[in-house]
């Protein structure tokens, strides 16, 4: 059975320069058995309702502007899966939604880390959408549908950020090495205590329940993927944080394993 992942992606140039967020992820993968495939839910595919990409050969997504231009140079070939695509469809609908099927790209929440992880880009990619206007436990129940097949070798991955909170960032003139202030600490610090203690309940009421939870997230969507991840693991699954970091004060870089 695989565990499923939450990482937090962070912005596109995270591949091109060195920090404890991008080391870890290119060596993560060797302590991980080798996917069969690849579901992400990515924090950069928003829709509402479960949407999967069934694209046999997903283009690359370059959603953001302003940033180096060898970025734009980057490609990730993994191939998708549509039969895997249909297969999580089913499952969907099985658990109650309305899944929709379409062709996509691979936006950046997907190609940043999965060309860190498995920078051969040899295994098959699905990604589905997050909807910022779903709850928390919504996503649960989203990644829950998928757990049966963690079991059959593919691996659920929620790409996200732990914190995420862009307004602040542009305002505070924060830089790569600016140290997190007191409201980012104290809400990873929160996140991390919470899914310790296998506080679903909480976990899930994080807007009200979380210290300074509007603050890090003034809109949800890069939280979201943990929720889908956190699902794919099946009820009782253990959690392991298998990395902490921040990067440009406000980022906090997280990551947890599950299941």
């Amino acid at each position: 059975m695989m565990r499923s992942l939450f990482v937090s992606h962070g912005a596109p140039n995270l591949v091109l320069h060195n920090s404890a967020a991008r080391d870890f992820l290119a060596r993560y993968a060797e302590a991980l058995p080798r996917p069969k495939a690849i579901v992400v839910a990515s924090a950069h595919f928003e829709a509402p309702g479960p949407v999967v990409s069934a694209a046999s050969a997903p283009r690359m997504i370059y959603d953001f502007r302003g940033f180096e231009p060898e970025l734009y140079e980057i490609t990730y070939s993994a191939p998708g899966d549509p039969a895997l695509a249909r297969d999580c469809a089913e499952r969907l609908a099985e658990a109650g939604f309305a899944p929709r099927l379409v062709e996509r790209g691979f936006d950046h929440g997907t190609w940043v880390p999965l060309s860190l992880l498995w920078p051969a880009a040899d295994i098959p990619v699905v990604t589905m959408s997050v909807d910022p206007g779903s709850d928390a436990a919504t996503h649960v129940a989203m990644g829950a549908a998928l757990a049966p097949l963690t079991e059959e070798g593919v691996l659920v991955v929620g790409s996200g950020s732990l914190t995420h909170n862009l307004m602040e960032f542009f305002r505070g003139g924060y830089r790569p090495d600016s140290p997190a202030p007191e409201w980012v600490k104290a809400f990873g610090a929160w996140v991390h205590e919470t899914i310790s203690a296998g506080a679903l309940d909480d976990l899930v009421a994080w807007r009200t329940k979380a210290p300074y939870g509007p603050e890090n997230h003034p809109t949800p969507e890069h939280l979201l993927p943990l929720f889908v991840a956190l699902g794919a693991a099946g009820a009782g699954a253990t959690t392991e944080r298998v990395h902490s970091s921040h990067s440009h004060g406000i980022l906090q870089m997280d990551a947890y394993a599950f299941g």
